[in-house]
């Protein structure tokens, strides 16, 4: 049977309506994990409906490092004035601006990797394996895997979320399209490092970062 207070359990963890959890705790004969993954999946295929839409407004925000090591500038683009107001946007847009002072991508997606810059990537991964001693039959399939690792290291839709790293950038946004309703896209950041480019002392930085944050 499905109780009022099940229902309420459901509503507390997803956030969803109260008729939603009661469909997916009788879709998943009240087992409470199963009806959390039937919400998140319909969230997520609203979420991909929302993706196509037009995101002109949002926030440029910034994220200065507690010792004014690291200064980053976004801009995070949603499709209305009035949600780019809401505190779930706007602590979204302040997350992903302490992940990219702490996780240092160089791109927003992978599709804004250059060409060359991949084909030069390959290059030197091919030549790794080969050095490893790696059978040449394997090599190609390896280079893939290593590529994609390296496209998590670069580009921050890639990268595991430095709060919770069960999860990507992308799933976070997309989450966020789905529970406030409307398209959401990291247009555009910039990441300045005092002393980038300059013979320096090697710092962790992503680890002082999730110390800031609590992470």
């Amino acid at each position: 049977m499905i109780t009022a207070d099940l229902v309420k359990q459901l509503r507390e963890r997803t956030g969803s309506g109260m008729m939603d959890c009661k469909k997916a705790l009788v879709e998943a004969d009240g087992n409470i994990e199963k009806a959390i993954e039937l919400l998140r999946e319909r969230g997520l295929a609203a979420a991909a409906k929302k993706a196509g839409r037009v995101a002109a407004e949002g926030l440029v925000d910034s994220y200065i490092h507690g010792d004014g090591r690291i200064g980053v500038l976004v801009e995070v683009n949603i499709e209305t004035d009035f949600a780019a107001a809401n505190a779930e946007f706007k602590q979204l847009v302040k997350d992903i601006a302490m992940q990219i002072a702490a996780a240092k991508p160089e791109y927003v997606s992978r599709e804004e990797v250059p060409a060359d810059i991949i084909e030069k990537e390959k290059n030197i991964l091919r030549v790794q394996a080969k050095n490893e001693g790696k059978p040449e039959k394997i090599i190609d399939k390896m280079v893939e895997g290593r590529i994609e690792k390296y496209y998590k290291e670069v580009c921050l839709l890639d990268q595991e979320w430095i709060k919770d790293p069960d999860k990507t950038i992308k799933q976070l946004v997309t989450e966020k399209i789905a529970t406030i309703g409307e398209n959401i896209n990291i247009r555009r950041f910039a990441r300045f490092e005092r002393g980038e480019g300059l013979e320096k002392r090697e710092e962790n930085f992503a680890e002082e970062v999730a110390k800031q944050i609590g992470g």
